[in-house]
């Protein structure tokens, strides 16, 4: 099972305060690979995949953040129509949940990585294998 470390930062919704949370990253060497947000009026949770998470978790809880690490599955599929559909219909298969998901694209390859979280990850983990779809490591995330 190659689960994938993502951080969550609770964010304030306050102007400046995503700005200064990057800038702690810049600051550390510590790369960002995927980022998303999720907000309400007065906070948002950030989640970000990084090349280096102990760092990061280290250097933001430092700065007073709240900082969680956790487990996500990671894959990689063609960027072609329907292949998307065809990875919900694999974990639907298999009564696995998706809390949620995020996803980003490289065009030097014509992927797309899909950052998971879902309620069992070795289930998922298992699926995946199974159905042929690509799991990615930490370090395939960073080399990317």
């Amino acid at each position: 099972m190659n689960n994938i470390r993502q951080i969550s930062v609770f964010v304030e919704n306050k102007q400046g305060r995503l700005s200064a949370i990057i800038k702690i990253l810049k600051d550390n060497g510590i790369n960002i690979r995927a980022i998303s947000i999720a907000d309400t009026k007065d906070f948002g949770i950030l989640r970000l995949i990084v090349s280096d998470p102990d760092l990061a978790c280290e250097k933001l809880r430092e700065e007073k953040c709240t900082v969680t690490i956790t487990d996500v599955v990671a894959i990689e599929i063609p960027d072609e129509l329907g292949m998307l559909s065809s990875v919900m219909d694999i974990l639907a298969k298999e009564k696995v949940n998706v809390e949620y998901m995020y996803a980003f694209l490289s065009k030097s390859n014509n992927k797309a990585s899909i950052i998971l979280r879902v309620d069992d990850n070795v289930k998922a983990g298992e699926a995946f294998k199974q159905s042929g779809v690509i799991q990615l490591t930490e370090k395939n995330i960073c080399e990317l």
